[in-house]
């Protein structure tokens, strides 16, 4: 497995498949073709169904157009076989001949793959690729998963962490003082603000409930602004695990030290899903963005609260499990609706299997790994209507 790095990535929203994959594309392509006289970008399947309310466009042409001409093609209807979110570039030259054409593949997380290549190199650092193995070394060796993380990525990763706890604390911040409407045409409302301050009014377990509620509707909303997240694991889902870390690193004055451990915590759940499976909507899903991002945060919050290694694999497993079958519909292609409240509500949810395996003693019947394997398939049995493609579900309600 890669770095968990490849988990948490800065950078601004909408869309991790849609936004920051297709502007890596453009700025490869860019510099193997400096001299080109114009660019055609054709869009295929999701990319093409989805890209004008995740600003695919803008992100591209954005870094083509600096350089020479760019023109963007749409075929929502052509499907490449390696992977849904697909486009093409090519560069031409003065006289209108091609010089130079690549096909970029965006499979998830802000991750591009090239035609041809099954996946794009990485540094493989982690040598346990399921949770049932490190979970096994924990056990044997009296130490818990983010000693696991820091054990094959080296103490820097500390640094990185950081950054990334940095950027979520400020995309908390900045969401829940903005107000106004959305762009995108849907007229959708920020609503951050007013949880913020409703929460307030309420006795201690309601305010609690919805200042996460707040927090995941602060950075969910700052993401569909075209704001500075950090994917955890995707855009999509960017606003669930800052939520819930925020509110218990401001309600029970957990160190930052702490809040990084569960962080590295976190990642490495994240990471074990991405390599066994997928964490990219139009792959599998919903489920492979919120469910994995619920995941991500309840293993957080077990290790926040002391819980042991078999204790925090059940905490991810059911925030998982809990969401499998959720599909990927968002109305009008934009990362709105029903992404936002899908963020809130994850949050909580976390917090939930956080507090009921905290009853436990970590024992349970179906393991993490296996709802990971499961969810694979469900996303592989998923229609495309439900992926992504704004094609079926809540994306055609009029």
């Amino acid at each position: 497995m890669e770095s968990i790095k490849q988990i948490y990535k800065i950078g601004f929203g909408p869309s991790s498949s849609h936004t920051m994959g297709p502007r890596k594309a453009a700025q490869m392509f860019l510099e193997r073709t400096p001299g080109a006289s114009r660019r055609v970008v054709t869009l295929y399947g999701s990319l093409a169904a989805t890209g004008r309310g995740h600003l695919t466009d803008k992100a591209i042409l954005e870094e083509l157009e600096p350089s020479a001409p760019a023109e963007i093609v749409w075929k929502p209807e052509v499907f490449l076989p390696f992977h849904p979110n697909a486009m093409k570039i090519e560069a031409f030259d003065k006289d209108g001949n091609v010089t130079d054409a690549e096909t970029y593949y965006s499979i998830g997380g802000g991750d591009i793959v090239r035609e041809g290549e099954e996946r794009a190199p990485s540094e493989q650092i982690y040598n346990l690729t399921t949770i049932r193995d490190i979970l096994d070394w924990c056990e044997k060796s009296g130490r818990s998963y983010w000693e696991y993380v820091e054990q094959c990525e080296g103490p820097e990763i500390w640094d990185y962490l950081r950054r990334v706890w940095t950027v979520m604390k400020e995309a908390v911040e900045r969401g829940i003082e903005e107000e106004g409407v959305l762009p995108g045409g849907l007229g959708v409302r920020r609503k951050a603000v007013a949880y913020y301050m409703n929460a307030s009014g309420h006795s201690l377990s309601l305010k609690s409930r919805g200042l996460v509620y707040a927090y995941a509707l602060a950075v969910s909303e700052e993401n569909a602004a075209g704001g500075l997240i950090v994917t955890a694991p995707t855009c999509g889902s960017c606003g669930i695990v800052p939520a819930v870390l925020y509110h218990l690193y401001t309600s029970k004055n957990f160190s930052e030290q702490r809040i990084l451990r569960a962080l590295a915590t976190a990642g490495l759940f994240g990471n074990v899903v991405k390599f066994n499976a997928s964490v990219s909507g139009a792959e599998v899903g919903c489920q492979g963005e919120v469910g994995v991002a619920c995941a991500m945060a309840a293993a957080a919050a077990s290790q926040l609260f002391g819980g042991t290694p078999a204790q925090i694999e059940y905490s991810a497993e059911m925030g998982l499990e809990h969401h499998l079958g959720l599909t990927c519909d968002p109305v009008c292609g934009l990362v709105q609706i029903p992404c936002i409240e899908r963020n809130a509500y994850a949050a909580a949810r976390a917090l939930d299997a956080n507090l009921y395996a905290a009853f436990s003693d970590g024992r349970h019947s179906v393991s993490f790994d296996r709802i990971v394997s499961v969810m694979k398939q469900t996303g592989h049995d998923i229609p495309s209507l439900y992926k992504e493609t704004s094609q079926g579900g809540l994306a055609v309600i009029q």
